[in-house]
């Protein structure tokens, strides 16, 4: 039983979670010290948190006025990297023996690919000590600054008296009751019955809602929607999520159905639809902007001119006079952007931007909610009046790296918390358009109490006539051993990844060629442990036959492929061993995003005497054995 359980003051509960999350911050403190003081380069490479060498580029202001500079990588380009819009990094070089010696400054990374990203720099004297450098290295530095951010908002939830944050902190983990507006429901034809529930409830909440959206629902078109209305009612609204990449995900949907988004931040993929609503390309395309990129170059070059005059007053009172006038134009051009936009969109950190200091809002969405650490919420809903989460407390969880800290509750959701306390704010999704009905069954029974329903559309489909929708491939016997790879790459299973590959292969000659490239047909190759995904990668690209498919085929970890679905998706399980040992797929939220990424066909690899020893594992495999004998 989790300590936190029989916390029921509102106040102590969020103590204990400030107390839980500075186990993780120290935690995470100590794990960078001993990465960056004790681990190789490589290592640090092949795990994504560094590149090495890079090759600096161009320098430039960008239309923040931030110095930046764009960093490229010249080798190792297909390993996957953990860099990301926000994320502090720091620079490098080695000298012979192999040690490292750091520049000293922390850089942000402002926008970023596969193989190139830009990065701000704190000052000018950064760039300098880039320049003269032979070989560079860039790596990942400790975000102390979201830390930063949760303490304080932690503090500020507990000690609020008397406002708006301290009703709503009493009504999520206290007694006081959710209360909503009456009017009659709205209809939306176009909606399922639970989805046009979903809604209604939203646009009646005057504190929380909370849209349950399982696998395959249509969550974020509930959602948009739910924006949509609630459009009609306010003048603006907050979208939050905790990655950039579902802010970009439930963004793009909104500009899809004509609302006036304006993101804050770099969206995770680079396109010129998704660039065209960020805050950064709106500013420099405002009429003003020429005007104001005039000034900021004469204020930089009155500053290299002060060291050489002697004439310095004058220079000075020029330069205030110049950035009184930069401001004038900076704040004018954020009124017009801001009294423009209907939707402010970000991740839940990227809230607190400068940009949105004092802003408040009637109506905040957090998208994703249950992937995200209760206090990162807190950030985000200081600046509303009314709370909508959506999201899925049976998908993945947040990520929590200090074991006694997840013991302790820190990965209990606000969202959990509130689908506990208050069950009457949930509105559960019932219909799915993802997945054939075999495959969606038993995550239903086992995760949503078989509530959920396949549309008649999807019920049956399949890529071959008589086709069953899931296999286990029991590898028991197969010489199919697992090996432990280091910390956080944990397992491989080589005879297994080998096995996955040869039934990929059988599986796409017995649809044809021809028309697997023709009907463009999706495959996903889903492993829990990130060795297992790399090796099965270097055999897809080894392997001639796949040359014509690979751009059909996505090979990652759970993680990696949460959102998103694919027609046919093999599952290489990885653990085989005489003890029954499942690691972290004990958690089996992880398995039911596994199992619900596919459309038409699921093929699981695993060793069945090894995983059937726990319940879950088990009761999946007889669910199968049953199908295939009915």
């Amino acid at each position: 039983m989790k300590e936190q359980s029989t916390i029921h003051s509102p106040i102590l509960y969020l103590q204990h979670q400030y107390d839980l999350l500075r186990m993780e911050y120290e935690y995470e403190k100590e794990q960078f010290r001993q990465q960056t003081e004790l681990m190789g380069v490589g290592r640090k490479v092949k795990r994504g948190m560094c590149w090495y060498p890079v090759s600096i580029g161009r320098n430039y202001y960008n239309a923040l006025n931030q110095l930046v500079v764009e960093v490229e990588r010249k080798e190792d380009k297909e390993i996957e990297h953990l860099f990301e819009y926000g994320r502090p990094v720091c620079f490098f070089t080695q000298d012979m023996t192999g040690k490292l010696a750091y520049l000293n400054f922390v850089a942000t990374v402002s926008y970023v690919d596969e193989d190139r990203m830009v990065v701000a720099l704190p000052n000018a004297d950064a760039w300098v000590a880039l320049q003269g450098k032979d070989v560079l290295g860039v790596q990942l530095y400790f975000d102390e600054t979201s830390y930063r951010l949760m303490f304080e908002t932690l503090k500020q939830v507990i000690g609020a008296k008397n406002n708006r944050l301290a009703e709503l902190r009493d009504i999520f983990h206290g007694s006081v009751p959710v209360s909503a507006f009456t009017f009659q429901p709205v209809r939306f034809p176009w909606l399922n019955r639970t989805q046009e529930e979903a809604v209604n409830k939203v646009l009646h909440a005057k504190d929380v809602a909370i849209v349950h959206g399982p696998p395959g629902t249509g969550k974020t078109t509930t959602l948009v929607e739910a924006i949509y209305e609630t459009l009609h009612r306010e003048n603006q609204v907050l979208v939050c999520a905790q990655s950039n990449m579902a802010v970009d995900w439930i963004s793009e949907k909104l500009v899809d159905r004509g609302v006036n988004v304006l993101r804050i931040g770099n969206p995770s993929r680079v396109n010129d639809k998704m660039l065209s609503f960020t805050y950064e390309r709106r500013f420099e395309s405002h009429p003003d902007y020429p005007q104001l990129w005039g000034i900021r170059r004469a204020i930089r070059d009155l500053y290299a001119r002060i060291r050489k005059t002697s004439n310095r007053e004058d220079v000075r009172t020029k330069i205030n006079s110049l950035k009184d006038r930069a401001t004038e134009l900076e704040v004018r051009i954020n009124t017009a952007l801001f009294s423009e936009a209907r939707v402010i969109a970000c991740t839940l950190v990227g809230s607190a931007n400068r940009l949105l200091m004092g802003q408040k809002f009637g109506t905040l969405f957090i998208d994703e909610a249950a992937q995200a650490l209760e206090a990162a919420c807190w950030i985000a809903i200081r600046k509303a009046n009314r709370v909508i989460l959506a999201g899925d407390h049976c998908q993945l969880p947040p990520t929590v790296k200090c074991l006694d800290a997840l013991r302790g509750g820190l990965g209990d959701t606000l969202m959990q918390c509130i689908v506990r306390q208050k069950p009457e704010t949930v509105s559960l999704l019932k219909v799915q358009y993802r997945m054939n009905d075999e495959i969606m069954r038993f995550s239903s029974e086992w995760f949503y109490g078989g509530m959920l329903q396949s549309a008649p559309e999807v019920k049956y489909r399949s890529i071959l006539d008589f086709d069953t929708p899931i296999e286990w491939i029991n590898t028991e016997g197969m010489d199919a051993g697992e090996e432990f790879v280091g910390e956080s790459y944990g397992r491989i299973n080589k005879a297994e990844a080998e096995l996955s590959i040869g039934q990929l292969k059988s599986y796409i000659t017995r649809i044809g060629r021809e028309r697997f490239l023709e009907e463009r047909i999706d495959v996903g190759l889903i492993s829990p442990y990130k060795a297992q995904v790399q090796y099965l990668r270097q055999l897809l690209r080894r392997d001639a036959f796949f040359k014509p498919f690979r751009s059909s085929i996505t090979v990652n970890t759970v993680d990696g492929f949460q959102g998103q679905e694919r027609d046919v998706i093999l599952i290489s399980l990885v653990r085989a061993n005489e003890d029954g040992q499942i690691g972290f797929l004990n958690d089996l939220r992880r398995m039911n995003v596994a199992i619900t990424r596919a459309r038409m066909k699921l093929i699981i690899l695993g060793d069945a005497s090894t995983l059937t020893r726990h319940a879950f594992y088990r009761k999946l495999y007889e669910y199968i054995k049953g199908l295939h004998e009915a």
